[in-house]
C-alpha cells in the first residue's frame, strides 16, 4: 500500500442537491429541492446523469426526495467522515483538517499535528476558508455491491443529523448497520439565518414501506446469511480503517478541483450555493483553480466559468 495515499471506498457516482448553472458568464452552483444522481464523468452540460437517476425518479413519480440505500460498513464513522477542513484558495486542496481538538496541517516541513480550536476561534481558517466538511458513502441499487455513491456536504444540519442517525441505527440494530435497509430523505426547514426561506438538509430513515422492527429483523437475517457464506464484515471495517489512516487527507489531487468548485462558488455576490442550503456565506473561487477550470472547459469544447 502506498504510504500517504488514503484508500477510500470505491466510488461509482455522486449524490448531489443542485446543479451548475451559467450566471453572468460564470458557472456557479445552484441549490435545489431534490436529489440528483450523477456519474463521475464531466461533460459540457455538467456531470453526466447516472442511469439510476431516471429509474428512481420514475419510482418516486416526481421530484427525487428519497433514495433507498444501504451502507458498506457497520462502523458509523466509516460511512460518514466529517471534519473541519480548510482549503487552499489557489489549488483547492485541503491544507488543514481537524476534529475540534487536534488537526493535521500541511507545512513546508510536512504534516504537522496541532490543536484545533474550531473555525470560529482559528486564525488560520478565518474568512470562511475553514468549514465543516462531510462525505457520506452509500450503496444504491444492486449493480455493484462494493461500489458506492458519495454525498459531499458542508451543512451543519446534514452532518449532525446523519451522524446521529447512523450511530442510533447501529446501536438499536445490534451493530448490523451495513445490513439495514434505509433511505436518504431530503427535509426542509426555515431558520432565522435563512431569513425564514426554506433550506434543505439530508436525513436518514427507515424506508417508507417498512418499520424499524421489520428493518432490524431483515438486517439480522441478512447478516446471518452473509456470515454463513463467509462474508467477514469485521474484516472489511478493519481494512477501511487502515485505508483511511494511510493518508493525511482523504481527498485526492484529482478531486480537489471538483471540491473547490462545489464549495467555493465564484464571486457572484448572491451567495447561491450547491450544498444543503444552510451555509449561505459564499467564498470567492480560487484564482489558480479558475484557470484550470477554464482549461478543462476549453478542452471539452464548452465555455469557461
Amino acid at each position: 500500500m502506498l504510504k500517504g495515499l488514503a484508500i477510500t471506498p470505491p466510488t461509482i457516482g455522486r449524490v448531489s442537491i443542485g446543479r451548475l448553472v451559467e450566471k453572468n458568464g460564470k458557472r456557479l452552483p445552484e441549490k435545489d429541492d431534490q436529489f440528483t444522481l450523477t456519474t463521475q464523468v464531466w461533460t459540457r452540460e455538467g456531470w453526466l446523469l447516472h442511469p439510476l437517476n431516471e429509474e428512481l425518479r420514475k419510482a418516486n413519480t416526481g421530484k427525487l426526495r428519497a433514495i433507498p440505500v444501504r451502507f458498506l460498513f457497520n462502523d458509523p464513522d466509516l460511512n460518514l467522515r466529517a471534519e473541519y477542513s480548510c482549503f487552499d484558495r489557489e489549488t483547492g486542496r485541503p491544507v488543514c483538517v481537524g476534529n475540534g481538538e487536534t488537526c493535521r496541517r500541511a507545512a513546508d516541513t510536512g504534516i504537522e499535528e496541532l490543536p484545533c480550536p474550531t473555525p470560529d476561534a482559528c486564525a488560520f481558517g478565518q474568512g470562511g476558508a475553514c468549514k465543516p466538511y462531510g462525505r457520506l458513502n452509500v450503496l444504491i441499487g444492486d449493480e455493484d455491491e462494493m461500489g458506492s455513491f458519495c454525498f459531499r456536504t458542508t451543512s451543519f444540519n446534514s452532518i449532525r443529523t446523519l451522524a446521529a442517525r447512523l450511530h442510533y441505527f447501529a446501536a438499536v440494530s445490534g451493530n448490523v448497520l451495513a445490513c439495514l435497509p434505509l433511505e436518504l430523505k431530503l427535509r426542509g426547514k426555515s431558520t432565522t439565518q435563512s431569513y425564514r426561506s426554506a433550506i434543505y438538509y439530508v436525513d436518514l430513515c427507515v424506508r417508507a414501506n417498512s418499520t424499524l422492527e421489520a428493518a432490524i429483523t431483515g438486517a439480522r437475517e441478512l447478516d446471518a446469511r452473509r456470515k454463513s457464506a463467509g462474508f467477514d464484515q469485521a474484516a472489511l471495517d478493519t481494512a477501511a480503517h487502515a485505508g483511511f489512516a494511510n493518508g493525511a487527507f482523504e481527498d485526492s489531487i484529482e478531486e480537489s478541483a471538483a471540491v473547490a468548485e462545489e464549495f467555493y462558488p465564484g464571486e457572484s455576490g448572491d451567495g447561491d450555493r450547491h450544498d444543503d442550503g444552510d451555509d449561505e456565506s459564499g467564498v470567492p473561487a480560487p484564482s489558480g483553480l479558475k484557470a484550470r477550470l477554464d482549461q478543462r472547459a476549453a478542452l471539452l469544447g464548452g465555455k469557461a466559468a
